[in-house]
């Protein structure tokens, strides 16, 4: 729940939960691909791989979450790793006829808004997101629909069908200047679906903001007791915190970014040691980067600390080497979109992706 401009409060549709089964099966299939290798399996599996990439004519584009063993993959074929909003582009401008998107599955239907004529495959569709879950396009339109002199702006962790509603799709690396843009032109913003991205952006910009509820599995487990108390151990440290983040985390941070903000901070040559408040996937990166520089992990402890596995995303984890052998063997796992909605959800993509192409980012 959240506040109009005269403090009445705006009930949105009750929240959906996560069902507990559809985590234990991510979890289940996140352990198959993260298990050991037995010898000479992965080196099996990379050749298998790079050949039917070649063979195909696909690229693969992985997520900074990613394990490292893909990242590395992708870096070595020519494919590429980034945040989502780069990954869109870089399938968005790359000439392979097969893109290959190892994230979870709103990244997958992104690349085909953007690519009707390619084929695009996941290591698994069941990989998806808590913030897609918890923002169905019947409960999305019901808030939009309650509140038709708001502009809606969607983060990119949404369906193609609630993108398809939108007026905005925004990633946590362009939301504050495409805020600050629709605050100076007076407009009034409903916000769906991440509780903290939104209350971080409205605190920055005091636009007039709507915002639904719907937090991401791992940012809502870092503490912030458990920080400060990790801070005492390495007071040189910086720390960075993805926006994602409780506000008591945010709060704490020397930097607040997006994975590729986060990224950039570590290369200041001043600081050699970092606490990271966001999925530990980025650390591969990170190292690659500043092979020299201790990173950890922010930790989930402290007060009211009790998830012992959620500072990895387990949709994320479901994405291996082995399942993508497999998708590249088989064809399956392709995405393919309603093609009325495709092209609704291409507008607000577009013009976020045009107004990226005008603005300076930081």
């Amino acid at each position: 729940m959240t506040a109009n401009a005269e403090n009445q409060p705006i009930k949105f549709p009750t929240l959906p939960l996560i069902d507990q089964g559809l985590l234990d099966r991510a979890w289940a299939e996140a352990a198959r691909q993260g298990a050991e290798y037995e010898p000479g399996e992965r080196e099996a599996l990379l050749a298998r791989i790079k050949r039917l990439l070649q063979e195909q004519d696909a690229v693969l584009v992985a997520h900074y979450y990613t394990s490292d063993d893909l990242q590395q993959l992708a870096e070595e074929t020519g494919g590429y790793v980034a945040d989502s909003l780069e990954m869109a582009r870089f399938g968005n401008e790359h000439p392979a006829s097969t893109l290959i998107v190892a994230g979870v599955r709103f990244m997958g239907e992104t690349a085909k808004i953007l690519n009707p004529e390619k084929r695009v495959l996941m290591p698994d569709v069941e990989a998806t997101c808590s913030l897609d879950l918890e923002c169905p396009v019947d409960l999305f339109t019901e808030f939009c629909d309650a509140h038709p002199d708001y502009t809606s702006v969607v983060y990119a962790n949404t369906s193609a069908a609630v993108k398809a509603r939108a007026d905005w799709v925004v990633t946590s690396g362009i939301a504050l200047p495409i805020i600050r843009y629709l605050a100076d032109r007076k407009e009034k913003v409903l916000w769906a679906p991440d509780r903290h991205l939104g209350s971080y952006v409205q605190r920055k910009t005091g636009v007039e903001m709507l915002i639904c509820p719907g937090s991401c599995v791992v940012h809502e487990q870092f503490k912030a007791e458990g920080i400060r108390a990790l801070k005492k151990e390495y007071p040189n440290a910086q720390i960075l915190v993805h926006p994602e983040s409780p506000e008591e985390v945010v709060a704490l941070a020397d930097v607040v970014g997006s994975t590729t903000g986060l990224i950039k901070a570590t290369l200041n040559p001043e600081v050699q040691e970092f606490i990271v408040a966001t999925e530990p996937g980025i650390f591969y990166k990170m190292r690659q980067a500043s092979p020299t520089k201790t990173f950890l992990e922010a930790p989930n402890g402290g007060l009211g600390g009790s998830c012992q596995s959620c500072l990895r995303c387990p949709w994320m984890a479901m994405n291996g080497l082995r399942n993508l052998a497999q998708v590249l063997e088989s064809g399956a796992n392709e995405i393919t979109l309603d093609e009325e909605i495709r092209q609704k959800s291409l507008i607000p993509i577009h013009r976020m992706m045009n107004f990226t192409r005008n603005t300076k980012l930081p």
